[in-house]
């Protein structure tokens, strides 16, 4: 929660300097960049343990059938 508060005084901060006619405008630009790419870094790496940690969830789901020997529908074999 505190990231996204960091990045959006980041943002804020780059368009005030970006509203301002002076020539630091690559410091703007840097600042965007920064924000923007560690939110996708982050997203992506939540994405990446949020699959697998549904893949392994699956996997003690289907050892859980074979030792109980029951069917996915419920059914005992």
């Amino acid at each position: 929660m505190i990231f996204y508060l960091l990045s959006f005084v980041a943002l804020l901060v780059a368009t005030f300097i970006t509203t301002q006619n002076d020539s630091q405008l690559w410091i703007s630009l840097m600042l965007i960049i920064v924000v923007v790419g560690v939110n996708f870094f982050l997203l992506f790496s939540e994405l990446k343990r949020y699959h697998a940690r549904k893949a392994h969830m699956r996997r003690i789901s289907k050892i859980e059938e074979i030792e109980t020997g029951t069917e996915s529908s419920g059914r005992v074999r």
